[in-house]
């Protein structure tokens, strides 16, 4: 399987996953010393903390910052070889309370593993993550100055943008299948902040699979595709009555930095944001010569 296609499934899988319910987790006396991450955001968060020393494992697609390529793996979003947990001993265990399956926490809870279970609830949320990271760890001095400054930035953000002109938006998690987003998914949050309005807003479930004729009924202004679907923007071409492709409003985004709610989401909300700017350029403006943006 191909890098490029197993990082497709890790997108979509992460997406579908922020739906599954959670249990409570299970406390460790003192600052953790010897961690095990179980989701990829959640090694980034940690070493956001300052507290990427205290990391022993993690799992598949743990890759930035690029020390977090260097940790031994125990699995990955579905799948965690327990024997090799107990093995490190880990004194905290922290799986994504809105995305690791209920199955994997149950499991470490019936070893008598220390767990505990993150949640991030939105944009806003992600400082809310960094915080508890810090008081789990030690770090809270570290993780305030860095929750601080994310929710600064996203104010300023907010504020850049509160009076842009709306465009409807589509976004494209995967081409095939094709899925989306709802209104509740943080990228449709992010395509909020930035003046868009995700066509598929409606849609129940956070990740809903949907069919091109559906694309085309509900005809966004720009359609924004992750960057690693190398062959997305070239097949909604094919699609001319749609007004993203009449108005040449195809674009490729950051899929590292839209697809995990860390502190670079909103390296992808500012790349989101300057894509619709220009769509709404295009908009006003006559239509250029090539077909897609990038």
């Amino acid at each position: 399987m191909s890098r490029v296609c197993s990082r497709r499934i890790a997108r979509v899988t992460m997406a579908l996953t922020l739906a599954m319910p959670y249990t409570l987790g299970v406390a460790q006396a003192g600052p953790a010393m010897r961690i095990v991450s179980l989701a990829p955001n959640i090694t980034e968060l940690l070493y956001s903390v300052g507290a990427g020393d205290r990391l022993i494992a993690a799992v598949e697609y743990s890759d930035y910052p690029l020390a977090a390529k260097k940790l031994p793996r125990v699995g990955d979003a579905f799948r965690v070889d327990y024997e090799r947990v107990l093995e490190l001993k880990p004194d905290l265990i922290i799986t994504w309370k809105d995305g690791s399956p209920p199955v994997v926490v149950e499991e470490l809870r019936r070893l008598k593993l220390p767990v505990r279970e993150l949640r991030i609830a939105g944009l806003s949320g992600v400082a809310d993550a960094l915080r508890e990271l810090g008081a789990w760890t030690g770090t809270s001095a570290q993780a305030e100055q860095v929750a601080s400054d994310y929710l600064q930035r996203l104010a300023a953000l907010r504020a850049a943008h509160v009076a842009d002109a709306p465009l409807t938006v589509f976004f494209e998690i995967s081409e095939t299948p094709l899925y989306t987003v709802n209104d509740q998914h943080p990228i449709s949050e992010v395509i909020r902040l930035c003046g868009g309005r995700n066509v598929f807003a409606d849609l129940t479930g956070l990740a809903p699979a949907v069919g091109i004729e559906s694309v085309i009924a509900r005809n966004p202004n720009v359609i924004l595709v992750p960057d690693d679907e190398p062959t997305a923007l070239a097949s909604w071409t094919r699609w001319s009555r749609l007004a993203a492709v009449k108005n040449h409003n195809l674009y490729s985004v950051s899929s590292d930095r839209i697809s995990r709610t860390t502190v670079r989401i909103l390296e992808g909300a500012t790349e989101i944001c300057a894509k619709l700017a220009d769509a709404r350029k295009r908009l006003a403006g006559p239509a250029p010569a090539s077909t897609t943006a990038r």
